[in-house]
């Protein structure tokens, strides 16, 4: 299973073309209120993370995600089921 740093790099490496020009993006980041995510751009974001990744994200998981480190716990457990 990738770490949090390896999840945390290809998550901030999926958002940088989503997100404004410049925007320092942490763990703490809120996909919406920092980054200006529309729900078009966080649809975008999340297929890419399901190709990315091969998983499915189930819709009711997107109620608990806000900010990047959310994204990440999410992520790992959605790795973990599908191990």
């Amino acid at each position: 299973m990738l770490s949090d740093r390896e999840l945390f790099e290809q998550i901030v490496d999926i958002l940088g073309p989503l997100a404004n020009v410049g925007s320092k993006i942490t763990a703490d980041t809120d996909l919406v209120a920092d980054l200006s995510l529309d729900s078009l751009k966080i649809m975008e974001f999340l297929l890419e993370i399901e190709d990315r990744f091969d998983i499915s994200v189930p819709i009711n998981v997107l109620s608990d995600i806000r900010t990047v480190r959310d994204v990440i716990f999410q992520l790992q457990r959605l790795l973990a089921e599908a191990d």
